[in-house]
């Protein structure tokens, strides 16, 4: 046979079996959109030809890695919401300056945002946000796999006067915007380019949605048959809130309103009981743990730990950029490994190997997509990147009796290392290089937008309340 693509001659990490199914010296073949063939080079080049083939010598050749929570839009105010205490992040620190941006500068971010996972290998993006009707052409754009959903909350446009210990001033005609954007972003783009993107419902969270727009939300993925995302006990403001207009916990609440079982991914838990978390475990919903985001907005890890020791499925997002800074799978692994070790004051906890598959094969579990992504396996869909090995922080490397491939690979590259990027069987970054976009384009676009926003925060009066602003003006940012 012939193939469109043979990758040949690298450290193939397939991602099979119980652990990483490293094969030292081994080959991918691709055609069309499907992986073919995976095996040692020499047995794979003696079966088959290739219209292309790439060098992989001193290279990892692995499945794309797979962020399944993100906010690619928040983007555009990377950097200004960091250091605040939790009770300030989102209504005194990121909410404020988003609502002064414009639906055209938050695509803008966004665009920039995949730009720098695509290109530090992230070729799968579980993208929550609003406008996703907009933000959805930059993923069709830049030839990116992306589960999408629009962010859909009933939170007032000016959210810097909103008081958490009195329930949430909740607009009705706000939620039913949102909730038709992600109606017309299933109807015009669930499974649309060749299947690259498909499309769920979100529920921002559970304080911020009235009972019927969460019922609402709810009958309509059953009856388009998509799934949904949600934030679940995300802060003690969640907890409080919810508990205020309802007398229940938001988990109960959840439950009570069907939410609760496989077609569920909740994100973060960090606020949430034992008990709560083994029942959404065990419910079959699954968990996206995005430990640098938590710990810099709250100074806590959410419940990843304790959602796997109940049986659950969880897999590694990085949530946004004003929670996080940079969305780059390899320091998410890193410090998933690190913070949780720390915690547990024990240095077996998340071993390498098993946040690699946090952020590959389990995350496909978690997006209900193994069948299609997460290792390489002949069938499976040609999701592929290719680590420059031959890096000063990446060498030496070792075969045997130990290999070192893997420990490295999470913690000490750095995600730079990404050579070649393919998606669905298209090479979208080749040395280093995006093919999908203009990348000096994208980066000049975000920067005009941003001094636009900046210049609009600093005539606002309002502005100078904000935590930030005053540290600024006082010498510290």
């Amino acid at each position: 046979m012939t193939l469109d693509i043979l990758i040949r001659g690298g450290y193939v990490i397939t991602m099979e079996g119980p652990g990483t199914g490293v094969i030292n010296d081994g080959a991918v073949g691709v055609k069309d959109n499907k992986i073919v063939v995976v095996g040692p080079t020499s047995e794979v080049m003696q079966n088959y030809t290739a219209h292309r083939y790439i060098d992989a010598a001193d290279t990892a050749v692995m499945p794309g890695l797979i962020d399944v929570h993100r906010h690619t839009g928040d983007t555009i105010v990377r950097g200004c919401a960091q250091d605040l205490p939790d009770k300030d992040w989102m209504f005194k620190g990121v909410l404020p300056l988003l609502s002064l941006a414009t639906p055209e500068e938050i695509k803008l971010g966004s665009k920039l945002n995949i730009v720098e996972s695509l290109k530090t290998g992230t070729t799968t993006f579980g993208d929550i946000y609003t406008p996703m009707l907009e933000i959805v052409k930059n993923h069709v754009d830049l030839k990116t796999r992306a589960v999408v959903s629009g962010m859909i909350n009933q939170l007032p446009p000016d959210t810097s006067r909103i008081d958490p210990s009195v329930p949430y001033p909740l607009d009705p005609a706000i939620g039913q915007a949102k909730l038709l954007d992600n109606i017309q972003l299933v109807e015009q783009y669930h499974e649309s380019q060749n299947g690259r993107i498909q499309c769920r419902f979100a529920p921002h969270a559970s304080d911020m949605c009235s009972e019927e727009l969460l019922r609402e939300i709810k009958a309509l993925g059953d009856k388009y048959g998509v799934n949904f995302f949600t934030h679940l006990s995300q802060s003690p403001k969640e907890n409080n809130q919810v508990m205020m207009r309802t007398g229940m916990r938001p988990t109960a609440y959840l439950e009570k309103l069907g939410y609760l079982n496989d077609r569920l991914m909740v994100a973060h838990m960090t606020y949430a009981t034992q008990e709560e978390v083994e029942l959404v475990a065990k419910s079959g919903a699954a968990f996206a743990l995005c430990s640098n985001s938590l710990c810099i907005i709250d100074g806590e890890l959410p419940k990843g730990q304790e959602f796997l020791a109940a049986g659950g499925c969880a897999a590694l997002g990085t949530d946004q950029a004003p929670g996080n800074n940079c969305n780059i799978m390899f320091n998410e692994m890193k410090m998933t490994a690190l913070l949780h070790k720390f915690k547990n004051q024990d240095p077996t906890i998340f071993p390498a190997w098993q946040v690699l598959r946090l952020a590959t094969i389990e995350a496909a579990r978690a997006l209900r997509m193994e069948d299609k992504i997460g290792s390489l396996r002949a069938g499976k869909l040609a999701d592929i990147i290719l680590v420059d090995l031959d890096q000063p922080q990446m060498s030496p490397v070792t075969d045997g009796p130990i290999r070192n491939l893997i420990p490295n690979l999470v913690y000490s590259a750095r995600g730079t290392e990404v050579k070649t990027v393919i998606i669905d069987g298209n090479i979208v970054v080749e040395n280093h290089e995006l093919l999908s976009g203009d990348e000096q384009q994208i980066i000049r676009d975000a920067n005009a937008a941003s001094k636009r926003i900046s210049s609009t925060l600093a005539e606002s009066e309002w502005s100078k309340t904000l935590p930030l602003a005053q540290l600024t003006q006082e010498g510290y940012y």
